[in-house]
């Protein structure tokens, strides 16, 4: 087995099929298959298997697999020291983001990079923040910013910031009139008997404002449940109840008068951001390039207004760098 065959599997897998991973890798399909069986054969087992969703590892194939993809991030770095891209990183580096974050830094993250770091070809994968994790746990992707500490032993964190979330509801039909003036604090008590519309128990935000209550020992009250921020906001728009965001997913309608909120208080809610790498796999020099810009990007959306209700964990300016 070689540096390309294990090139071969790892894009068959991340392709799910021969075909596009033979588009991808500018391989003949043919090629790949005989690559994959003399695999097979050396191996003695067989590595894929061909399901109804397509190509998929074996259990044999999955630990080749987690293998294969350190093997050749270790090539990498050995690329980069012989070819000098200490002082110019280079490579594809693989980010995470849940969307609400992803519509924040994604823009100007890819413009610093590019600015940067021409050299870079920076890929941002988008999810909800759950599977964002477990791509980093799968190795499918090399940074990711996610919203909760990972305990994971192959994965260290970064707390970039926290984010306030408030309670919102509707300035036309709907609008309830006994409440104080938008922008006042409300008490989570005050809101318990108020119908929310808010994300299903699997969704992170969700947790977080069940273990609130449950801290608090204030049980809310769910009108509605809708995972998409975009729809709990056009229905709480539209006079179906009220809800309870991030500041920062609420700023255009409330600029444009759709919308109004309330801080809470007893007690405040703040989501955490966390930046999580892997202290199992070396991180090439772009990964830390791209690393160490996600802390610079978002300390300059906090400071200018680029994410509203967010506190920053960083320090206000980078470490000095590390030699090795």
């Amino acid at each position: 087995m070689d540096v390309r065959q294990m090139r071969y599997f790892v894009a068959i897998v991340e392709q799910g099929s021969f075909s596009r991973a033979a588009a991808h890798l500018h391989v003949a399909q043919p090629a790949l298959s005989l690559h994959v069986r003399n695999m097979e054969q050396d191996l003695g087992t067989a590595l894929l298997f061909r399901s109804p969703k397509g190509v998929v590892p074996t259990e044999a194939g999955a630990i080749l697999l987690r293998h294969a993809r350190v093997i050749l991030d270790q090539f990498t770095i050995a690329e980069e020291e012989i070819r000098g891209h200490e002082s110019e990183p280079a490579g594809e580096v693989r980010l995470g983001l849940p969307g609400t974050i992803s519509e924040i830094l994604s823009v100007p993250l890819i413009t610093a990079v590019h600015q940067r770091y021409p050299k870079i070809r920076l890929r941002i994968a988008e999810a909800m923040s759950g599977f964002v994790l477990e791509w980093m746990r799968a190795a499918r992707i090399d940074l990711a910013v996610v919203y909760r500490e990972i305990s994971d032993e192959g994965l260290a964190t970064t707390h970039l910031l926290d984010e306030e979330l408030v309670f919102f509801g509707p300035t036309g039909a709907g609008a309830m009139a006994d409440l104080p003036d938008p922008g006042e604090c409300l008490p989570l008590e005050r809101i318990a008997s108020i119908p929310l519309v808010v994300p299903g128990e699997a969704h992170g935000l969700r947790e977080l404002l069940d273990q609130q209550a449950r801290n608090s020992g204030i049980p809310l009250t769910i009108g509605m449940e809708v995972d998409a921020y975009s729809n709990i906001k056009e229905l709480v728009a539209g006079g179906f109840g009220h809800s309870i965001l991030p500041l920062n997913a609420i700023r255009r309608e409330t600029a444009a008068g759709r919308l109004r909120y309330w801080h809470l208080s007893a007690p405040m809610i703040r989501r955490p951001v966390h930046l999580a790498s892997s202290v199992e796999r070396p991180m090439t020099n772009a990964t830390k390039a791209v690393l160490m810009l996600v802390q610079e990007v978002l300390r300059d959306l906090v400071h200018n207004d680029g994410w509203l209700g967010a506190t920053l964990h960083l320090p206000d300016q980078p470490p000095p760098k590390e030699r090795r």
